[in-house]
């Protein structure tokens, strides 16, 4: 290995090619630099003695690759920049450019950089394989990944990535023939595997999913492989083993409301109609948003201010619909008592916002304030 390295770190500084009016560098201390992985120096130590305005194409590529490899993106584009205008359709600094690009977060310069490459050789693999993770456009990010896939398509990562947008095309058939080929070339990838389970699902491909999902299970616990086992199994009535799995993501804490959904519709299945009210029940609770009945304050303070009292107290009781609210309870209070003149209404509410027991610290003010009116209408 280090005659390897010795070997590579003689054909950069010996044969380099660098012209006769080179200025003389020390290459025993580039050498050291070099195999000290020390790129910095390395590049400065080149930087000061070829100068900033140097015109040696092989200079300016060196000194860029030693800036490149100790993080200073800024230096390095400096340099391949410089490079780049004395050999526009060289590869290997057009890459250079265009991680570089990546790296500072300006997929723009990037793009253009690749869409030289690709011009330059329509068949590179790489290229079209960068190109696709720079767009979050599907229909383009498509065009790229189909290209690269043609090019390669045993090439686990690409395949994965064009499988998962023809999935959000609903294009199950294709996406799985896609992941099928590169499964073959690498039956051992549990990446492709996993990425397939769910588009077999959607293709009722459920034994497929089941010998494959039980597979993957005794290599890891994988929530989501979890998930689309247990819903084939669902599918093919096994309704009790399709609970034993759901179970499990509830022990990972990994439930939502479609797993709790086809756990409650599993044991519907069993006729177990008493956990399968308890399930719906849960389905219920997991798909409304904890936050709902704030919103629905919002919405009501929203029609009172503008004058809308009858929608203000319809988007109020809509909020307690969802979760009982003590700030629900007041401004329906509030609401009855000074804009819609229904005393007795208002004492109701009045009545539940105490009893929705309200945080003292942060209501302070409230139930002082309710406290005394209950006394007053109370008292009429």
């Amino acid at each position: 290995m280090k005659n390897i390295l010795f070997i590579f770190l003689f054909s950069i500084i010996y044969l380099g090619g660098y012209t006769q009016e080179s200025p003389s560098i020390d290459k025993e201390k580039l050498f050291d630099l070099y195999q000290t992985q020390r790129y910095a120096e390395a590049g400065d130590y080149l930087k000061g003695a070829y100068g900033d305005e140097t015109s040696d194409l092989k200079a300016l590529t060196q000194i860029g690759y030693c800036f490149l490899m100790a993080g200073n993106n800024v230096e390095a584009e400096k340099f391949y920049a410089k490079a780049y205008a004395l050999q526009p359709q060289s590869l290997p600094i057009l890459f250079s450019l265009a991680n570089i690009s990546t790296k500072r977060g300006n997929s723009a310069k990037a793009k253009l950089f690749y869409g030289e490459i690709a011009k330059i050789d329509s068949n590179n693999f790489n290229v079209f394989k960068l190109l696709a993770n720079l767009y979050t456009q599907d229909s383009v990010k498509l065009v790229y990944l189909l290209k690269a896939n043609q090019i390669n398509p045993k090439e686990g990562d690409v395949a994965s990535d064009l499988a998962e947008v023809y999935s959000t095309y609903q294009d199950y058939e294709t996406a799985y023939r896609v992941l099928d080929v590169a499964i073959q070339a690498d039956s051992e990838n549990l990446v492709l595997q996993r990425a397939k389970l769910p588009i077999a699902n959607q293709l009722k491909k459920y034994s497929e999913v089941i010998a494959s999902g039980e597979r993957l299970l005794k290599d890891e616990t994988d929530a989501a492989v979890v998930k689309d086992v247990a819903k084939a199994y669902y599918f093919t009535k096994q309704y009790q083993k399709a609970i034993n799995l759901f179970k499990v993501l509830e022990s990972l804490a990994m439930q939502n409301e479609a797993t709790l959904y086809y756990t409650a519709l599993s044991y519907r299945g069993l006729n177990n109609l008493t956990q399968s009210a308890i399930y719906t029940k849960k389905t219920i609770d997991e798909a409304v948003s904890p936050n709902i009945s704030s919103y629905y304050v919002l919405l009501g303070l929203v029609y009172q201010e503008n004058k809308q009292a009858k929608l203000a107290a319809g988007a109020f009781k809509k909020g307690l619909q969802f979760a009982p609210n003590p700030t629900l309870y007041y401004r329906l209070a509030i609401l009855y008592d000074t804009k819609l003149n229904q005393q007795k209404t208002a004492l109701t509410y009045y009545k539940l916002f105490m009893k929705s027991k309200p945080k003292a610290k942060d209501e302070k003010e409230e139930i002082a304030y309710t406290e005394a009116r209950i006394a007053q209408l109370q008292s009429k």
